[in-house]
């Protein structure tokens, strides 16, 4: 089994929690999104959207999120759920979470000036992706279509503000929630569990927590359980937890600026 991911990509993060919370063995590929890597026409030949993860086994190539994590749960059954409730409650939860757009909420919070040098560059990637690849010019020239759209979306505080609404129902129902059980849909970690811990790990990271974690003690307590699991350690904390954020983002950073100024994309 083969993950093409990246640790800066949410559902990236959600399948390796998956993937390690089950104990199951797979080929890790890295995909950097911010300096194009996705954008390559060896992934965009497997998947034309460029979007990450991207999940293959032999030649089962699966790119939606939720998919991903039901194949991983058919794959290996840790422990089988008799609660016809609580199978139904990882399904609600995991449709509820797929439903927001996280992307959206976090480029509204970085400065104009970062995305725009960001996007400028992958534009740039992909152009020269796609001279290398005349015969993918169709998808390509639909990717940079896609950008520029997205970027006028940003600028709609409205689309925005939408964003955050909906986490902040998410954030009150999954509260509620974890007033009666230790995880998002039961007595046990689940799918549901892998798909809502990085929405609280990007809060984390955007340093609203103690905006949106106030009077949410429930979710607070959970987040801290959820953080000493080793598969959080490993797929999360390694790379975003104290100053590794920082050594995370200037790796990206150190190298955008340097092929840009190569102009080599």
């Amino acid at each position: 089994m083969q993950l093409y991911h990246h640790p800066y990509s949410m559902d990236s993060q959600r399948v390796r929690l998956a993937l390690e919370e089950k104990g199951i063995d797979y080929t890790s590929y890295h995909a950097n999104p911010l300096t194009g890597k996705n954008l390559d026409s060896s992934f965009i030949r497997m998947n034309p959207t460029g979007n990450l993860p991207l999940f293959k086994n032999g030649s089962h190539i699966i790119l939606r999120t939720i998919d991903i994590l039901r194949y991983i749960d058919r794959l290996k059954i840790s422990s089988p759920c008799d609660d016809e409730g609580e199978g139904r409650r990882v399904e609600e939860w995991m449709e509820k979470l797929e439903s927001w757009n996280p992307r959206a909420f976090t480029l509204a919070r970085i400065p104009e000036k970062h995305r725009d040098f960001v996007k400028k560059f992958l534009r740039r990637v992909t152009i020269a992706r796609m001279s290398e690849s005349p015969d993918l010019a169709s998808i390509y020239h639909a990717k940079l279509r896609d950008c520029y759209e997205e970027e006028e979306k940003i600028k709609d505080l409205g689309m925005a503000k939408e964003s955050e609404e909906q986490l902040r129902r998410l954030l009150d129902e999954a509260e509620e929630q974890l007033g009666r059980t230790v995880f998002l849909a039961g007595d046990r970690y689940s799918a549901a569990d892998s798909m809502f811990v990085p929405v609280l790990a990007r809060v984390s990271l955007l340093d609203l927590k103690a905006e949106l974690f106030n009077g949410r003690t429930e979710l607070a307590r959970y987040f801290q359980r959820a953080k000493r699991r080793p598969s959080f350690k490993l797929v999360i904390g390694k790379h975003f937890s104290g100053w590794n954020k920082y050594r995370t983002l200037l790796k990206t950073v150190f190298f955008l600026a340097f092929r840009n100024l190569l102009r080599r994309y």
